[in-house]
């Protein structure tokens, strides 16, 4: 059985990586919206995972004996700027997103969890994977500036992601 102060340590987490799902979906039709397919498809992808993140913290918690309680996302933004810009509010968002994990395992630690100790160490390497990966793109658009024509070469390129 799961720890009251566990449980609601990782309904926060299920519930942060919903919004960071929603986040990217809002991202993606944003980037769809100004014509960007490539950065679009990367963002979709990205929101996938994330929903997929949250789903793997509900299973891993009702494994447990736990009770899940989805709790409200707010509202992204609908305009988020330049591809540098949204690439750096990925980035940004990707961090928070670590220190939510990193605060999670401690909370594990404190509770003498080791399950959950164990089963939050996927996410911590995913998150390393996550990062690099947010600040690869973000270096690219930054090498490339303000050019259209590699911004549309990169944007083919992002459209190559796989899930």
């Amino acid at each position: 059985m799961i720890s009251a102060k566990m449980q609601d340590a990782l309904n926060r987490q299920i519930q942060a990586e919903f919004q960071s799902a929603y986040l990217y979906l809002a991202m993606s039709a944003y980037c769809e919206s100004k014509n960007l397919k490539g950065f679009a498809h990367w963002l979709k992808v990205q929101y996938q995972e994330e929903t997929g993140h949250a789903l793997k913290i509900l299973d891993y918690l009702l494994e447990r004996g736990g009770t899940a309680e989805l709790k409200a996302i707010e509202a992204p933004s609908v305009e988020f700027g330049s591809p540098a810009e949204i690439f750096e509010k990925v980035l940004a968002h990707e961090q928070h997103i670590t220190s939510l994990i990193h605060n999670l395992y401690e909370t594990a630690v404190a509770e003498k969890d080791l399950a959950t100790q164990v089963f939050l160490q996927w996410f911590i390497t995913e998150q390393v994977e996550e990062e690099a990966s947010a600040s690869d793109v973000l270096e690219r658009i930054k090498m490339v500036g303000d050019r259209s024509s590699s911004i549309l070469y990169l944007d083919k390129e992002l459209g190559k992601r796989e899930g």
